[in-house]
């Protein structure tokens, strides 16, 4: 933001509000958790709310990614196309959608001078 007195006037404002606010909203946060007022949770208050699964076998299936990687070799990411670096353009000759019109116009007109022009024979010419 700028530094103008509104600006700093809404800034002062908004971090009142949020102290005001705060001692609600870690009650409400607390009573989502299903804390209340002992500030304790139990294992099988956390399984009814989410899937609880055991570290070591978080390791061990990273682990077995890693290993699955090492064996293929490196592997490349997968596009949906075919797009030629220098052209942007795909095989069905399309730009991409992020690319605007005047960066596609700038591209097709140095395909165009290239294509159209002619070179030179070596020599004297008479």
């Amino acid at each position: 933001m700028a530094k103008s007195l509104r600006s700093k006037w809404r800034r002062k404002m908004r971090a009142e509000k949020r102290k005001k606010v705060a001692p609600k909203e870690l009650a409400r946060l607390k009573s989502t958790l299903g804390q209340g007022e002992n500030g304790e949770i139990t294992m099988k208050d956390m399984a009814e709310i989410a899937t609880v699964v055991p570290v070591h076998k978080l390791k061990q299936k990273s682990e077995d990614v890693e290993m699955k990687t090492e064996e293929d070799g490196p592997s490349k990411m997968e596009m949906d196309s075919k797009r030629s670096k220098k052209t942007m353009l795909d095989e069905h000759g399309q730009y991409p959608k992020w690319m605007n019109q005047r960066q596609a116009k700038k591209l097709k007109s140095k395909r165009k001078a290239v294509k159209g022009k002619h070179k030179l024979k070596k020599g004297v010419a008479w």
